[in-house]
């Protein structure tokens, strides 16, 4: 398929409705980043989407837009109460695969002597990699029942954490509505070995160093200064999520026909949102998005022991509290003004991260002047950034944003391309060590199979969709 875009400015590209599209495609992209995409299959992705029942507003893709199952990874669609549809695809087998970041009170300078031990105990400490559980730590079936519905308070009611840290997560880390009846069988067995476990693939557990600051009142707001080391969570809902996802998969394919919904891909099956079909699929996501938000919490905890065993430092010397957890994989109930009037809308993002405003109820209070804090990793040899959400992202993107710098090559290709070199040595010349699981993960997550996150971020500014507060750069990364 022959994609027509039409560009409306240097950030935005239109993709005019034709066919079966219900509306237009809405892409933010620089015209080297629009250049590279017309060869590849993600604006098609956009175009799928645009086909969907009751989609309100455009199929819109961010600037770390890449082929994805179904949706583009990148991609954001809301769907209307009523006509609407929910879709699988449009969330990803990494249910609330999210970001969550620690500010500390330690100065880069001062923990660098130690940063070897430091990362060596937190591969210990942290479990990662394919398949990878905590032989010290196993969920009953009962507990787990209540992890999926209480999320994060739930490992804060087992000590991993305070309250307080509840107040600084992504709805408090919990999505209301889990139920986890409607859950196989298959994907509890999976969960409860998994829980506190950071995985594999792009999943990362990194310290940091702010090393720059974009603007000095929000960042004073947030906690943040040059020099400062941070940490950052990059991980989801495990095993749990992906069997949610593909159990729900075969159940929307069915619904898809029962519903005569035509489907341009097979992999955009779905269900009309009033149906029952739809409940029970929003209602086990939403176990497995509380399983990941009390996944991350977890870590923590874990990433908290860790620091003060290797630099014999107590909590409060430390100060590692949470600034804040973002999902970026979740379909989720929102009300939005369109047209002038609101309207209560299904929000898929998919690689999307939520950016709300300056004001908004659901930010924390200490947040609510400088909006809700927007966490956007890069890759292991260059940076992460911190942002804002913005009025704008608000009024035209269902307040969404990009969710990091979004893959070049695929995992098979990076691994081609990694032949030969040393990425570990290559990295630690950069300045960041590396303990991973194998060689395999630091192939295909090398920083070469990845755009450079700054040129995402430097369109959404420009587009008014995030607003940068400061650059984090890697000194150590766990990966699985």
């Amino acid at each position: 398929m022959n994609v027509k875009v039409q560009q409306i400015d240097s950030c935005r590209w239109r993709i005019p409705r034709e066919g079966a599209m219900r509306t237009e495609g809405l892409v933010f992209a620089s015209a080297k980043m629009m250049q590279d995409l017309q060869r590849e299959q993600a604006l098609e992705q956009v175009c799928n989407v645009a086909t969907l029942p009751g989609i309100v507003g455009p199929s819109m893709a961010m600037p770390d837009i890449h082929w994805g199952y179904g949706f583009p990874i990148g991609g954001v669609a809301a769907f209307d109460a009523d006509q609407g549809v929910v879709s699988p695809g449009g969330v990803g087998y990494d249910i609330n695969c999210g970001v969550r970041l620690l500010r500390s009170n330690l100065e880069a300078e001062s923990i660098r002597p130690q940063l070897g031990r430091l990362a060596d105990a937190l591969f210990r400490n942290v479990p990662s990699g394919v398949g990878s559980c905590r032989r010290d730590f196993k969920l009953t079936v009962r507990e787990e029942s209540r992890v999926l519905v209480k999320g994060a308070a739930w490992a804060v009611q087992q000590g991993f954490g305070d309250a307080g840290d509840l107040e600084c997560i992504e709805g408090h880390g919990a999505i209301p509505g889990a139920d986890p009846e409607m859950v196989s069988e298959r994907a509890l067995e999976r969960g409860r070995a998994q829980l506190g476990t950071l995985g594999s693939g792009n999943h990362f557990l990194e310290i940091q160093q702010v090393d720059a600051i974009y603007d000095a009142d929000a960042a004073a707001v947030l906690g943040l200064h040059p020099g400062q080391v941070t940490v950052s969570i990059h991980t989801g809902s495990r095993g749990f999520g992906y069997q949610v996802c593909d159990d729900y998969l075969k159940v929307m394919l069915r619904a898809a026909r029962k519903y005569g919904i035509v489907l341009p891909d097979r992999q955009l099956c779905c269900a009309p949102l009033p149906s029952d079909e739809a409940r029970s699929y929003l209602a086990a996501m939403a176990c497995a998005a509380n399983f990941a938000f009390a996944n991350r919490q977890m870590i923590t905890a874990w990433v908290r022991d860790t620091f003060e065993q290797v630099l014999g430092k107590s909590p409060a010397d430390l100060r590692l509290g949470i600034i804040y957890d973002v999902c970026h994989n979740i379909a989720k109930w929102e009300d939005h003004v369109v047209n002038g009037q609101q309207r209560r809308l299904c929000v898929h993002r998919k690689g999307a991260t939520r950016a709300f405003p300056p004001g908004h109820a659901e930010i924390p209070a200490a947040y609510r002047q400088i909006g809700q804090p927007v966490l956007i990793p890069g890759d292991m040899g260059r940076y992460s950034y911190v942002l804002t959400g913005t009025a704008g992202a608000y009024a035209e993107t269902f307040g969404s944003t990009c969710h990091g710098a979004g893959r070049v090559m695929s995992r098979h290709a990076a691994k081609k391309a990694a032949r030969g070199h040393d990425l570990i040595g290559e990295l630690a010349a950069l300045g960041t060590l590396v303990r991973a699981a194998g060689r395999a993960t630091v192939a295909e997550e090398m920083p070469a199979a990845y755009k450079d996150v700054a040129d995402v971020v430097e369109v959404v500014q420009r587009a008014g969709i995030g607003h940068a507060v400061a650059r984090l750069k890697p000194m150590a990364v766990i990966k699985g």
